[in-house]
């Protein structure tokens, strides 16, 4: 037997130096002193600073005015440092790690999307996440792609200094497999690469390992992620206290490494522990008188009692045999979400089939799992026959699809059958909970193959039918906006998709669906028109009591005078703006007291002048008005209407197809975006045409000049109420 402890277990440079750092300060500084977060992951040190009077606190809200604040080694947000500057600060960011904050700073300045290759909920990446605005790319998946939409942009990649050099090779080749321009920062601490290096090394010529540090080091937890695949009996201990006592060390090679914020003395503490219980270890000899002489066979069920619980595994009490066994957790049940206190507790009897029996060590290895799914299996077949729908939870993704764990038994899913939609990335679907319907057993190797997806078709034909034989036109729903298109917006109303056209999204006039609506909007809207053959629904969104016109009928009366603005401007008139999307009409008869060539003469685009209504249509939406009519007029003028036998001839007005018009008008203006200005503006061109596009409102239409004397060239001003309707 023997024992060997790595050269690089233990402190760091960055942790070494900021745990003497601290000491320094409780010494030299005046005043109290305070951590943001723990120093460093391990309890033994922390709670010697509490003992010093030095308390960690994870908010800066809680910190007392005027404490001196240190910055521990992972590195903080730049933002938290700018809150702390009502404060003194010691910042003791290990060296490496500051050397990542500058990197990732400088190059999202310079318009570099930054990616971090490491833990998410890290201290360390939140840190430097907090240097390029919180907005790195964080991963730590080997099969991690980049999106395509950054392929072409420049791409900066800087590691967390603790992770595996493995991974981050591979997520760095992923990228560039992507992106054209990358720039890539090997920032791994060298100190953890030896590490790292070293744990594998050792682990590989020993029969038992132990790593020590905090479960919560991200460093210490990768040394035992390596230690574990070469060495099958690793431990993972914060300190000596956490050794098994029922070890069987004799003959066996032990190696000891430790993580970066592990301090000598715990790790002095252990090889001392274990250099005595071997001076102690008995001889298999005394153990088997100690323990009896009734033995197991591979392959019994026996009764056990469970008499200690650790982090990885289960003692049990197998009665009156010589010796305890051994149930891993992940013996004790297929979920890999639950910590072996959740499923037994101290005391418990349950049933164990032996695995294997080792008279040389001591040893009997154990399995819950194989008892359980012996006495699931006849379930499955019972559930199998009746199609009872079983409820369980996708725990693993293997090649061709999901294992799901329903009534503690494995249930192989295939792809096709996981969802309702093709899922091309498995490892989405772990953790969810589904309804399973098992359609295939197979007896002689003890497999059930089942399916997500026929329970989910089944659900939404029990939706479309129900919303069918409910569905009425005007019936209202609350639904979710699944998509967006240019030619509206799809809802789901429950199952059931429904299209509001882009036209019935809003009274004002939209380009495109999205300037009201994005995915994920919850939508109020009703059934316009629906087509139970064709499975197509037609719904509308916009309200009646908010169409402009019906406001504008509850306010605007015949005869009323309104400030209104010039809007746009047509060879027979000028739109004016009366209220927020509606316009009324003043005829080119109606803008002066006097004979005009063209409404430009007196009016421009967005002057604001008084008009009075001289005519409604609210049946077609028309509203005429007139400025001449506010015009007063002169004494002459007065004298000749009085003294004046006959009416004078007025001008014969053709009217014009206003609605016509101005969706030719509409036409000439996107083909008018879409090419080139034009070197002279559009209201030069000639007018003949459009004259020739005016039809009258009772006759055919034909091409006519727009005015023209049937007397007399003395012009007398028609009265308002006597001119053409909009």
């Amino acid at each position: 037997m023997s024992i060997e402890i790595a050269k690089t277990a233990g402190f760091c440079y960055g942790v070494k130096r900021a745990v003497q750092k601290t000491y320094e300060a409780i010494e030299g500084e005046d005043g109290k002193i305070v951590t943001l977060g723990h120093l460093i992951h391990n309890r033994v040190v922390v709670s010697d600073l509490e003992k010093h009077g030095v308390f960690s606190y994870e908010n800066i809200e809680d910190i007392p005015s005027g404490a001196i604040v240190i910055i521990r080694t992972h590195g903080v947000k730049k933002s938290v440092i700018d809150s702390l500057k009502d404060h003194k600060i010691i910042d003791l960011t290990c060296p490496f790690v500051s050397k990542i904050h500058k990197i990732a700073e400088e190059h999202y300045k310079n318009g570099y999307k930054i990616v971090i290759v490491g833990d998410k909920n890290h201290p360390e990446v939140i840190g430097i996440n907090g240097w390029c605005g919180d907005d790195a790319i964080i991963t730590y998946d080997e099969n991690f792609k980049m999106p395509q939409e950054f392929a072409e942009k420049p791409i900066c990649i800087v590691a967390q200094t603790t992770i595996n050099r493995n991974v981050f090779v591979q997520i760095v080749q992923n990228i560039k497999n992507t992106c054209k321009k990358v720039l890539v920062f090997d920032t791994i601490c060298g100190a953890t690469k030896d590490r790292q290096g070293e744990a594998a090394e050792l682990s590989k010529r020993s029969d038992m390992m132990f790593v020590i540090g905090s479960k919560e080091s991200s460093n210490t937890g990768k040394l035992f992620k390596i230690s574990s695949e070469n060495c099958p009996e690793t431990y993972f201990i914060e300190n000596f206290e956490e050794i098994p006592q029922d070890l069987h060390i004799k003959n066996k090679k032990i190696g000891i490494t430790a993580g970066a914020s592990t301090p000598a003395r715990t790790i002095e503490e252990v090889f001392t522990t274990m250099e005595e219980k071997i001076r102690n270890e008995e001889s298999f000899a005394e153990l088997f008188e100690k323990y009896g002489t009734k033995t197991l066979n591979n392959g019994d069920i026996v009764d056990a009692t469970v008499v200690e619980i650790r982090n990885n595994e289960v003692i049990v009490d197998l009665g009156g045999f010589k010796y305890n066994g051994q149930l891993a957790v992940d013996q004790l049940s297929d979920d890999p979400y639950l910590k072996a206190s959740d499923i037994v507790k101290v005391g418990d009897t349950i049933q164990v089939y032996v695995v294997g029996v080792n008279d040389a060590e001591g040893k009997v290895v154990l399995s819950r799992k194989k008892v359980i799914a012996m006495e699931s299996w006849n379930k499955m077949k019972e559930a199998f026959e009746n199609k009872t729908v079983l409820e369980g939870k996708i725990i693993k993704a293997v090649r061709g699809g999901v294992i799901a764990l329903a009534d503690d038994m494995q249930i192989f899913i295939p792809a096709r059958q996981a969802s309702l939609r093709y899922v091309q990335n498995l490892d989405m679907l772990l953790g969810n909970n589904v309804k399973i319907r098992l359609i295939e057993m197979d007896e002689r190797r003890k497999r059930a193959i089942g399916s997500v997806r026929v329970l989910l078709e089944e659900e939404k034909k029990a939706a479309e039918d129900k919303f069918w034989s409910e569905a009425e036109i005007g019936k209202e729903y609350s639904g979710v906006v699944k998509s967006v298109t240019s030619f509206g917006a799809f809802v789901d109303l429950g199952g059931i998709d429904g299209l509001v056209h882009v036209s019935e999204l809003s009274w004002n006039k939209i380009k495109h669906p999205s300037e009201v609506v994005s995915e994920g909007d919850v939508l109020k809207v009703y059934i316009k028109d629906l087509n139970a053959e064709t499975k197509k629904i037609s719904l509308g969104y916009k309200k009646a009591e908010d169409n402009p016109w019906v406001i504008a009928k509850a306010k605007i009366n015949l005869g009323d005078v309104v400030k209104c603005k010039i809007v746009r401007m047509m060879p027979f008139g000028a739109f004016a703006e009366i209220m927020p999307n509606i316009d009324g009409l003043i005829h080119i008869s109606q803008i002066a007291d006097r004979k005009i060539g063209k409404p430009e003469d007196v009016l421009s685009i967005g002057q604001e002048v008084e008009a009075k209504v001289v005519a409604l249509d609210w049946d077609l939406n028309k509203i005429s008005l007139s400025i001449r009519a506010l015009i007063a007029p002169s004494v002459e003028e007065k004298k000749e209407e009085e003294v004046a036998e006959e009416p004078v001839p007025q001008e014969e007005t053709v009217p014009v197809d206003i609605e016509k018009f101005i969706a030719e008008e509409d036409a000439k203006d996107e083909v008018k975006e879409e090419a080139p200005a034009p070197s002279e503006p559009a209201e030069e061109a000639p007018q003949e045409e459009e004259k020739a596009e005016e039809p009258a409102e009772e006759a055919p239409k034909k091409t006519v000049r727009r005015t023209r004397k049937k007397a007399e060239p003395k012009e007398e001003e028609p009265k308002a109420e006597e001119e053409p309707q909009e």
